[in-house]
């Protein structure tokens, strides 16, 4: 009630709904007037007739020929009664049942919805809001994007030039804005003199006309876009963006450096100055069956295991916890640790065999020239010969979806498969394919979708990595200077300045893996860097924390901290 009650009042201001308003109160009584006539000459002609009816009775019968009812318990006997009741059924037909629904959308409906989104529909940013992220698309990796920076608490502005996106948008919960981006004014209102950065996640020409107008109208203002090829980037770049990112490359380099064997055990995923994070395949002899107390990798590799991947599962390295042939250790270290690790357990064996990758287009080739550089053999399967020509004997053309086709790559000889396919439910179904052909092959899968990577670790994918999850990522590095770092799917490394409910405590006090699942993996004080840290040195405000988890212990981290109280002031 009080909805609809300030819905009204927001209606009925303006002057065209003013206009509205007089129009459907005449329309109304003129239709009065017109049952009032229809039950007078109703009783005129009754009482012709010989017949007697009240006045209520005159109404009620109006109304019932004129909405067509027609109940047939008062009826007229003689032919002129018969006329009168055609003529009040043709009036009811045209008022009640063509201009009554006609009149009421037209005059009410129609302007009310326009009035409600008018006061929905926001364009333009309070003036309070400042540091704010302005996007000009809402695609799956803004999406992201967008939860990423709620969960740290950035205001962010979304321009949209249609209407109903904006209403449709701000219904689910997002900060849109109705604007056309070529228009001065409408970066005006979202305040983009006072903006952090720019992201532009559209395609190529869109992306280098926002990034030249946005350049045009602010000098400073950070720019990043995404673009498909490298020339594009460059045109980008031209046209003002301050960093273009060519996201299929980057996937499909990440894909190629999460399949077992080569010349290295371990591939580095991030790094923090001299701190290498580095994921690698406990497929070793020495390791499977062990635990990871009895492994003592610190001890014997003097590298630190900060966690541990079981099909697309991560959980913070625990003594107890059991290595598989499967498992992928995190592991944290310098280069020369990373280094005698490798030669320690790098398993030989897993050189045999080599990569089937699954779709030659863009990620497809990015997976392919990465695996030329690291010297692995591999075959690239696609059913368009065009795309598998520069692959030469390599190529193999044909649906990977039949056996014969995965039978002439070589999946029965293979050590890894890289599924590239931009459609999910193509990936699922390959998947499954080559897991039941291969129960102990490496499934290296992208996702397009956030949504489908469960479906594909269910169905058998040991790695998954999606363009969401990753572009969303590389937008936020900009924007935070590179203080958080995705290492693989949903699973962060993020800096953080040691804030000062924490001042003067120890990690070995907080024991914050136990508490919220985050695990610190190393502090950069003023003396350097501890990796590991040392869990019972107190902190200060000049240390920085460098931590990793997931999504949900990344929130619950800053969650813990706000609810800290501050150290008394002596």
């Amino acid at each position: 009630m009080k909805f609809l009650t300030s819905s009204l009042a927001a209606y009925k201001k303006g002057e065209s709904r003013h206009r509205n308003l007089r129009l459907l109160g005449r329309f109304f009584l003129t239709l009065v007037a017109l049952v009032i006539i229809f039950s007078v000459v109703f009783h005129v002609l009754m009482a012709w007739e010989g017949q007697e009816h009240s006045w209520l009775t005159g109404f009620y019968w109006s109304l019932t020929v004129m909405s067509t009812l027609g109940f047939g318990d008062i009826t007229f006997h003689s032919d002129i009664g018969r006329l009168f009741s055609i003529l009040v059924l043709l009036s009811g037909v045209i008022f009640l049942l063509i201009l009554l629904p006609f009149t009421l959308i037209e005059f009410f409906y129609a302007p009310w919805v326009e009035s409600r989104t008018k006061r929905i529909v926001r364009d333009r940013l309070p003036e309070s809001v400042s540091g704010h992220v302005v996007l000009l698309n809402h695609d799956s990796v803004s999406a992201t994007l967008i939860e990423k920076l709620d969960r740290h608490g950035i205001p962010y502005a979304l321009l949209t030039p249609e209407t109903d996106e904006c209403l449709q948008l701000t219904d689910i919960g997002i900060n849109a804005f109705a604007g056309d981006p070529s228009q001065a004014e409408s970066y005006e209102r979202l305040r983009l003199e006072h903006a952090s950065i720019v992201a532009l996640t559209g395609n190529d020409f869109e992306n280098a006309r926002h990034a030249f107008k946005i350049r045009s109208l602010h000098e400073k203002i950070p720019i990043i876009s995404a673009a498909d090829s490298k020339s594009s980037s460059e045109v980008i770049r031209l046209s003002g963006a301050n960093k273009a990112f060519q996201l299929a490359n980057i996937i499909g380099e990440a894909l190629a450096r999460r399949t077992i064997g080569g010349s290295s055990l371990h591939h580095v995923v991030a790094n923090f100055d001299e701190l290498l994070i580095a994921e690698a395949l406990a497929d070793s002899p020495e390791l499977v069956g062990k635990t990871l107390a009895e492994a003592n990798l610190r001890k014997n590799a003097g590298i630190n295991v900060i966690g541990i991947w079981e099909r697309g599962d991560f959980t913070t390295a625990r003594p107890d916890a059991v290595i598989h042939a499967n498992t992928v250790l995190l592991l944290a270290g310098s280069e020369a640790q990373l280094e005698l690790f490798d030669q320690r357990y790098r398993n030989t064996s897993r050189d045999e065999g080599h990569v089937i990758v699954i779709g030659a287009g863009r990620v497809g080739t990015a997976v392919c020239k990465t695996l030329d550089a690291r010297d692995t053999d591999y075959r690239v399967i696609d059913r368009s010969a065009r795309a598998t020509k520069q692959f030469g004997s390599r190529a193999i053309t044909g649906d990977a979806s039949h056996f014969e086709t995965l039978h002439s790559a070589g999946i029965i000889d293979a050590r890894s498969v890289i599924i590239t396919s931009h459609n999910d439910d193509l990936e699922v179904y390959l998947t499954i394919f080559c897991r039941k052909l291969r129960p102990d092959i490496q499934i290296v899968c992208r996702a397009s979708e956030y949504k489908t990577i469960g479906e594909l670790h269910q169905a058998g994918a040991d790695i998954v990595l999606s363009y969401a999850s990753i572009g969303a990522n590389i937008i936020f590095n900009f924007l935070k200077h590179s203080d958080i770092l995705m290492v693989a799917e949903g699973l962060n490394i993020f800096k953080v300045q040691a804030p000062p409910s924490l001042h003067g405590r120890t990690l070995a006090e907080e024991d914050l893996r136990a508490k919220i699942g985050c695990n610190v993996i190393a502090v950069r004080s003023e003396s350097g860097l501890q990796a590991p840290p040392r869990p019972r040195e107190p902190l200060s405000a000049e240390d920085e924390l460098i931590l990793i988890g997931d999504t949900d212990s990344e929130k619950r981290f800053f969650e813990y901290l706000n609810a800290l109280p501050e150290p008394q002031k002596s």
